[in-house]
């Protein structure tokens, strides 16, 4: 019986190819972004999924509030490991301490290389369940570290690393203990390109104090034992760093809590923000909404095709056919194009997913071997068939015989409400789409609108993989000078692109009692305001020439608006530091610079002159414009390596990593773009069709009218006004719906831009063209079409 069900559609299907063509392609269009889309949301869930126990790992958090609001931070203090074991031992399998991801050379013999990594206590490699190619997790020799695969076969190429000695950081000799198999990308510590003990990281870093509960600066992870809660864990550790602060530091009242791995990916946001889980949901809901797009094109289509089959339809019942019969029949025909629009899908994927991937900055593949992966996919066509052809299905078998046969089926108003409703709902989602796209990209011009404060073009940062340049600094500083490839170079502890770190201790005059605010610090080199081009608007900048600028700050205009004193300039303020006092003389004001999110408020920054031994960790450049970059970079690169020949030369362009900062915005842009125009043409897709079906119909009416004078416009407008008054009313629909949608993404920015009027006018004008451009063919098809031919089989 299905055998037969399925000849007679595929007969229809060859005796109807325009309608085959529009029917499977539309749905293979619309199965194709709903797997691409699939494959992303996979990626998304199973993030972190690689590690065995992932359920029960959790990194340590806390929050706390000031004059600001609330705050929370992933950052802890050093202290946090050994109070977590001493106190709450039993609750946990391991606790580790780790520092900040960072590059770092890796030296051997005359091979060098530069990657990420971190120091960590034995417990991390074990919580993360590393996949060891040789040697051991354990991390039991102080001076030893741990290579991943691709970092071991860069720098021993087929020789066996292991007890071989690298040099770590320009400054530490190591021994080689374990190579782990490289950490997947869907994984937060895939960055990791070696490990070292955390023992070490102490013992060559003075800067840490181990006992200082305020020296938040490193993250704690930590693996529950296996009859411990998380939530019970959570509320036994909340006090810990409180009842480990003096009572002057604790006003924040910072509290512990435990963020499990499984959240870290799409539920990192707090105060509000609801992190990546947002986009799971609203690209999720785009490839549902497309596909359904691509299934109402069916519905349309099939019941519009209605008269043709009534005749068919009258006789299968009038010969006994059963109205279940006549709905399996439908079925089987809906689930015959919706299989050959999934075996086409499956080819549009294969080919689109390596654009997708890139545009998604995803490492995605086909799943071939995977037997869940074709379950879903023959769910998925069977579930799209019956939602493709349940409408159909019900209508067309519910056709009366007797009318079917006498050709009185309603063919007017009633006939086609239905039909108009799915187009409604079309361009509903339609427009809603494009509003989406003009929304994104107007808040990331807002981003890219607002004043830098500084001046990036031209100006580098390299990394200071080593101490000598800092020790050779005026050496450095002179060549580069004289070779004419530099204007001025500065060192600091961060990037300009980025912040520097924030501390609570400071008072100034004026201040009101018992307030506590704290100030992001920035500590740089006397030469750093002349590289990076910032702005005075009040006093001056640090000076090589004036000692007593050791002791000196400069105030950007939110930190002055803070302090609100009326003549800062000259004015002294302290800076309680891990217990130390120090008095420094505001000499400068400089506007307000771009260096975190251009999408919030600037932060209230003091720069200070970086006095420490060691140097920064940045070395900025400003390049000269009256030479070309490769040039200029070139001889950077050789007067570096004449300093420091043994360390790698890594630069950066401050306008790219600014750029990096929109990244995401662009990235949801992007795919909305795209996955708006993919509806559009659908939506359009099956516009066309339609009008190809009311030209048809209306075929003799057309002639008529034509033999009566009306012209090629008339019948133009005739076929064109009833799509043009769905799709207004589409955008009516659309409009109020837009507008809350994106009024509650743009909520996540504090800089944002408005929702104005036009945005909506435009999308529904630009719906509404496309809409007219597509039915034109038609029409003017129809109108121009010789009215003798039309007339005659009358």
């Amino acid at each position: 019986m299905y055998k037969s069900y399925f000849k007679i559609g595929f007969r229809n299907l060859i005796k109807n190819k325009g309608y085959a063509v529009i029917n499977i392609g539309g749905l293979a269009v619309g199965m194709t972004v709903a797997m691409l889309i699939g494959l992303w949301v996979y990626d998304e869930l199973s993030f972190n999924t690689v590690h065995e126990n992932h359920t029960r790992i959790a990194r340590v958090m806390v929050r706390g509030h000031n004059s600001s609001g609330a705050w929370t931070q992933d950052i802890t203090a050093p202290p946090f490991g050994e109070g977590l074991r001493s106190l709450h031992g039993s609750s946990f399998k391991h606790v580790s301490m780790a520092s900040r991801p960072s590059n770092a050379t890796l030296l051997h013999n005359e091979t060098s290389v530069v990657k990420r990594g971190g120091y960590c206590e034995p417990g991390l490699p074990e919580m993360l369940t590393l996949h060891m190619l040789q040697g051991t997790r354990a991390m039991t020799i102080q001076e030893s570290v741990l290579l991943s695969a691709t970092t071991a076969q860069e720098l021993f190429g087929t020789a066996d690393p292991l007890g071989k000695v690298v040099r770590l950081a320009n400054n530490t000799d190591v021994v080689v203990t374990g190579v782990y198999a490289d950490i997947p990308a869907n994984s937060n510590f895939h960055e990791l390109q070696w490990i070292a003990p955390w023992s070490l990281y102490l013992a060559k870093s003075d800067w840490i104090r181990k006992d200082d509960w305020r020296q938040n600066g490193f993250f704690t992870y930590v693996e529950l034992a296996d009859n411990a809660s998380l939530s019970a864990v959570s509320h036994a550790i909340k006090d810990l760093e409180l009842n480990n602060l003096k009572p002057e530091d604790a006003q924040n009242q910072p509290q512990l809590f435990l963020h499990p791995m499984d959240a870290w990916r799409l539920h990192s946001g707090f105060e509000g923000n609801t992190g990546r889980i947002q986009y799971v949901w609203l690209y999720g809901c785009i490839g549902l909404f497309v596909l359904v797009l691509a299934c109402i094109n069916f519905m349309n289509l099939a019941t519009a095709r209605s008269e043709k089959r009534a005749k068919e339809i009258g006789i299968r019942k009038s010969i006994g056919s059963l109205r279940s019969q006549l709905i399996h029949q439908f079925f089987s025909e809906s689930l015959l194009v919706a299989g050959l629009a999934f075996i086409l899908s499956i080819v549009l994927t294969q080919l689109a997913l390596p654009f997708f991937a890139s545009v998604a900055d995803k490492k995605m593949t086909m799943p071939w071997t995977n037997l869940y992966f074709w379950l879903a996919g023959v769910a998925f066509t069977f579930l799209t068939g019956v939602l493709a052809g349940s409408y159909p299905a019900l209508y067309l078998s519910a056709f009366k015989p007797v009318k079917a046969l006498k050709g009185a089926l309603a063919a007017g108003r009633a006939a086609a409400t239905p039909r108009k409703v799915l187009v409604v709902i079309q361009f509903t989602v339609s427009v809603m789409l494009i509003v989406g796209v003009v929304v994104i990209y107007r808040q990331i011009q807002v981003g890219k609108d607002q004043p830098m404060g500084y001046d990036q073009h031209g100006l580098i940062w390299v990394d200071a993989y080593s101490k000598r340049i800092h020790d050779h600094w005026e050496a450095v500083r002179n060549d580069l000078q004289q070779s004419g490839a530099i204007i001025e170079m500065a060192e600091s502890v961060n990037t300009p692109a980025n912040i520097g770190f924030r501390f609570g201790g400071y008072t100034w005059p004026g201040m009101t009692p018992g307030e506590r605010t704290a100030f992001c610090t920035a500590w740089v080199g006397r030469e750093f305001g002349k590289t990076i081009g910032w702005q005075l608007i009040a006093g001056r900048n640090f000076s090589r020439d004036i000692a007593s600028d050791s002791a000196a700050i400069i105030l950007n205009e939110a930190s002055a608006k803070i302090m609100n004193m009326p003549d800062p300039i000259g004015q002294t303020i302290q800076l309680t530091l891990f217990d130390k006092t120090s008095n420094f003389t505001v000499i400068g004001i400089i506007k307000d610079m771009l260096q975190e999110s251009p999408y919030m408020p600037v932060r209230n920054t003091v720069y200070m002159i970086d006095n420490s031994t060691t140097g920064g960790r940045v070395v900025n450049i400003r390049l000269n414009p009256q030479q070309d970059i490769p040039t200029a970079l070139a001889t950077v690169e050789t007067i570096f390596k004449k300093h420091a020949p043994d360390s790698p030369f890594v630069y950066n362009f401050v306008e790219e990593a600014y750029a990096k900062k929109f990244t995401e915005e662009e990235r949801i842009g992007k795919l909305a773009f795209m996955f708006a125009g993919i509806a559009i043409f659908i939506s359009c897709l099956g516009i066309f069709g339609l009008a190809a079906f009311v030209a048809e119909q209306r075929t003799k009416e057309i002639g008529i009218r034509k033999v009566l004078g009306a012209s090629i416009g008339s019948v133009w407008q005739l076929l064109s006004k009833d799509f043009a008054i769905l799709v207004l009313v589409s955008s009516a629909l659309a409009c109020p719906l837009a507008y809350f949608g994106m009024q509650h993404w743009l909520e996540q920015f504090e800089l944002r831009t408005t929702l104005a009027w036009y945005v909506f006018a435009a999308a529904g004008l630009g719906a509404l063209t496309i809409t007219l451009l597509t039915v034109s063919y038609q029409a003017i098809r129809a109108a121009i079409a010789n009215p003798v031919k039309s007339l005659r089989s009358e």
